[in-house]
């Protein structure tokens, strides 16, 4: 018990994505680039929800709560792996990173089931929805937010808790739970059942409760005109393709993880933006008063 309590890790070291200097240099100018974008893209949309009046709807609020959430998730993780790639530096104690990483996972997969539900609002019952009373969904966001961080909370108490006296070599660019406790000094199962089942559940439930609202919405549009069903399928078309980048295959390989860490949050603002007619002629009005203004 001594020596371990005399070797306790509290530092962590990544293995990075190379170890070849040429390619972290591409690297590092590829993944700077698309944070950049990510920064970017992201910013625009919710700056043209909130200074546009006509977008004040539940699905424009979740867009840009959304938007919101990816500038975050992206930030935990990207800025840290490009200082790897530019000064070596990979050193870290990874429980503010587990801890936001987690959290803003969370919320993203929460924010996107509260938005198929607002789809399904939208597109099964068009009546009520004009009804819909913007205080229920700043609610919505704030029982979101609360989700995510006892979700964080317990995966990142059960994860530092453990006892770390050992290899503390991380076999990726970031700290993720499942990569962490494998470097514990002693036995896991009984701790990884609680984290796998905490993750479990809300991962389950989102996806069944999103499988149920496209289920719905897809039985709804038989009894719609034939341009009713083209402006649902077209408006339900993005939110889908972000949640399949979102719930895509996972696994451990670290070029897939930079898919979601890095590649997603960029996504997600250009699916957005380049289906959607209103924020489009948004962003053309704002560029044209931004003119005005300079001139």
């Amino acid at each position: 018990m001594d020596v371990l309590n005399q070797t306790r890790v509290t530092q962590f070291v990544f293995l990075g994505l190379t170890d070849n200097w040429v390619q972290e240099i591409l690297f590092f100018m590829a993944f700077s680039a698309m944070y950049v974008l990510t920064l970017w893209g992201n910013i625009l949309i919710m700056v043209t929800i909130v200074f546009t009046p006509c977008l004040s709807t539940p699905m424009y609020f979740f867009l840009s709560n959304l938007s919101f959430i990816d500038i975050c998730h992206s930030s935990v993780t990207v800025p840290k792996m490009l200082e790897g790639l530019l000064f070596d530096r990979k050193t870290i104690s990874c429980i503010a990173q587990l801890f936001f990483l987690h959290l803003f996972a969370c919320a993203e997969i929460l924010l996107l089931t509260i938005m198929a539900y607002d789809r399904y609002v939208a597109i099964c019952a068009p009546l009520h929805y004009p009804n819909v009373n913007m205080r229920v969904c700043v609610q919505l966001v704030f029982v979101l937010w609360l989700v995510g961080t006892v979700h964080s909370l317990v995966q990142t108490f059960l994860t530092i808790r453990l006892p770390y006296c050992g290899p503390n070599v991380i076999d990726s660019y970031f700290c993720n739970v499942p990569p962490v406790i494998k470097l514990a000094c002693t036995d896991t199962c009984l701790t990884g059942i609680p984290i796998v089942s905490n993750r479990g559940t809300i991962s389950l439930s989102c996806f069944l409760a999103l499988v149920a609202s496209y289920t719905i919405i897809l039985f709804s549009l038989r009894k719609q005109s034939a341009e009713g069903r083209r402006k649902a399928l077209s408006t339900c078309l993005a939110h889908f393709m972000v949640v399949s980048l979102f719930f895509g295959p996972f696994s451990t390989d670290k070029l897939v993880s930079v898919f979601y860490t890095v590649v997603t949050p960029l996504l997600n603002p250009f699916i957005d933006t380049l289906r959607n007619e209103e924020i489009k002629s948004a962003m053309k009005h704002l560029r044209q008063r931004r003119e005005k203004i300079i001139l």
